[in-house]
């Protein structure tokens, strides 16, 4: 007789020095089921998912795989038993090609090069991922390496595909496409375990769900017969904020603008690169501007122009301030304002294996710190780096074992925290920001926004890019959005209603032609929006 459950975690417990990742968790997913796993940030998914997949070894507990007693020591023995895996954190070689980097996943199921090469195709292509199986994986984009992640998975027999915050880089209609894929894997009897922040995706797509807080399991629930606020509530308890009250800035006349970009060209440096073409863009001090788009269309140059990863002696135009700074290094343009938080957390972000004191100082070593006593005749001060570690965990609620912690020792979203964090509390004229909350929990989701409405608040220029269109329809002043090298006009966030935005997208970069019927995005749907800005409150999903 076929045992109803496809898996059965129990008594599963892993203890880390200062930290009960899990505490006695029960895990139980059936044929054919598509099963969501819930909980902030630090609440102990990540630790469950490595240990079913074989990446950690529990301190107690059992796995059943089909009614029977499994060991998984490691991912090969993951994937013998037909266990996929998408991890939120991406687990690719740069230096190598889509195709090998899949070949490397399937051993001997990969075959003949030039077949493998086909089925990447005909795969990538039948769920809406189109992929160049000859790229290497350091040409792509952030978006772009997760659909490889996917399609890896898709390749393999599975009977069980584990997705990790799989769409946080994706637009609405590739999440719609990949929710399909999902619901034809069940139909086929293949069970799905989908960990996800965005709640609203979860009560569409999701059969059941089990919460984690803690590490403890803290409920189970069927996520279309809740609301997405029940559900958040159940991840966070009663005392933090779920809601995310919409604040646009309030300009005055006559103020200049801080960031000026004026007909920005740029030369593609490797045979993927995008060119930037006569970029036009401003921020004024005191709003938030963003920037939508789909992955791939020039968000990592544009990024690297402003930032001074990519600069240009030959160019004059961008400017902070008065002064041009196109030839500018990072390190002269943080001397002017500059605060970046870039997309990969692991790595661009923060230095993995440095602990939270020497990541703290990575970008506030010289920007006015020698005079806030973090230097002696150019010795380090110990105690004064730990203090500022201290505070900014302390501040922005970043859970973690102390400041001597590893950076790679964090979950994802408490190191964007961090990171967030630091660049914050430089209190710079200029934040630059890519995917602030990507793969973050409510709770991080909203005390992030907070601390980026507050900047704003306090006279700091922001400018977010992110192709996570309810957070920019919630933070934003300005919206435009970018496609192939070029940008769309601005206009104010409340007369851009999303049919238009998504047009933008897909490079029409047309005005509407009367009035703008007003409309942003909610729980993924498309809304009316009053006629003035007002508050409103709900789930930050």
């Amino acid at each position: 007789m076929k045992n109803e459950n496809r898996l059965l975690m129990q008594g599963i417990s892993k203890q880390y020095p200062g930290c009960k990742a899990n505490d006695d968790i029960e895990l139980q997913i059936k044929h054919g089921e598509i099963h969501a796993l819930l909980g902030e940030n630090g609440a102990g998914k990540s630790t469950l998912m490595k240990i079913l997949y074989g990446v950690v070894k529990p301190d107690q507990g059992e796995i059943l795989w089909n009614g029977r007693v499994a060991s998984i020591n490691e991912p090969a023995d993951a994937r013998a038993l037909g266990i996929g895996m998408v991890f939120q954190h991406f687990s690719l070689f740069e230096s190598l090609t889509i195709a090998e980097n899949i070949a490397l996943a399937l051993g001997e199921q990969a075959g003949q090069p030039a077949t493998l090469a086909s089925r990447i195709k005909a795969t990538s292509e039948q769920y809406g991922m189109p992929l160049d199986p000859e790229r290497r994986i350091s040409t792509l984009s952030t978006g772009e390496r997760q659909r490889v992640e996917i399609v890896r998975c898709l390749l393999l027999d599975i009977q069980l595909l584990i997705l990790d915050e799989p769409t946080s880089v994706l637009t609405p209609q590739e999440v719609q496409a990949l929710f399909k894929t999902l619901r034809q894997l069940k139909q086929q009897g293949c069970s799905v375990l989908f960990i996800s922040h965005k709640l609203h995706e979860v009560a569409e797509l999701c059969d059941s769900a089990t919460i984690l807080r803690a590490g403890k399991v803290s409920g189970h629930c069927s996520p279309k017969q809740e609301t997405p606020e029940a559900m958040a509530r159940m991840m966070v308890g009663d005392d933090t904020p779920i809601s995310n009250d919409k604040q646009r800035a309030q300009l005055s006349d006559g103020i200049d603008d801080f960031v000026s970009v004026s007909e920005l060209s740029t030369t593609p440096e490797g045979l993927f690169d995008i060119a930037l073409q006569n970029i036009n863009l401003s921020v004024k001090p005191g709003e938030i501007v963003g920037i939508a788009g789909v992955a791939g269309n020039g968000q990592e140059e544009l990024l690297k122009a402003l930032s001074g990863e990519q600069t240009n002696a030959k160019s004059s135009a961008i400017r902070f301030g008065n002064q041009v700074v196109d030839a500018m290094s990072p390190l002269k343009r943080r001397r002017l304002g500059l605060a970046f938080v870039p997309e990969d957390r692991l790595g661009r972000g923060a230095v993995p294996e440095m602990d939270l004191c020497q990541n703290a100082l990575l970008t506030s070593f010289d920007h006015g710190l020698v005079g806030k006593g973090l230097f002696d005749k150019g010795i380090l001060k110990q105690n004064k780096i730990k203090a500022l570690a201290n505070k900014i965990i302390d501040k922005y609620k970043v859970k973690a074992a102390g400041n001597h912690s590893q950076a790679v020792s964090l979950s994802g979203g408490n190191l964007q925290k961090f990171i967030i964090g630091r660049e914050i509390e430089q209190a710079p004229k200029f934040l630059l920001m890519s995917h602030p909350t990507w793969g973050v929990d409510i709770g991080a989701q909203v005390a992030i926004h907070q601390a980026i409405i507050k900047l704003r608040d306090q006279g700091c220029a922001v400018l977010v890019i992110s192709e996570d269109l309810d957070e920019l329809y919630k933070i934003c002043d300005r919206l435009g959005a970018i496609c192939d090298g070029k940008l769309s006009p601005f206009l104010p966030t409340d007369e851009v209603p999303l049919p238009l935005l998504g047009r933008w997208m897909a490079g029409d970069f047309g005005l509407p032609r009367a009035a703008p019927s007003a409309a942003h995005v909610s729980d993924g749907k498309v809304v009316p929006l009053p006629t003035k800005p007002q508050t409103s409150s709900g789930a930050s999903l």
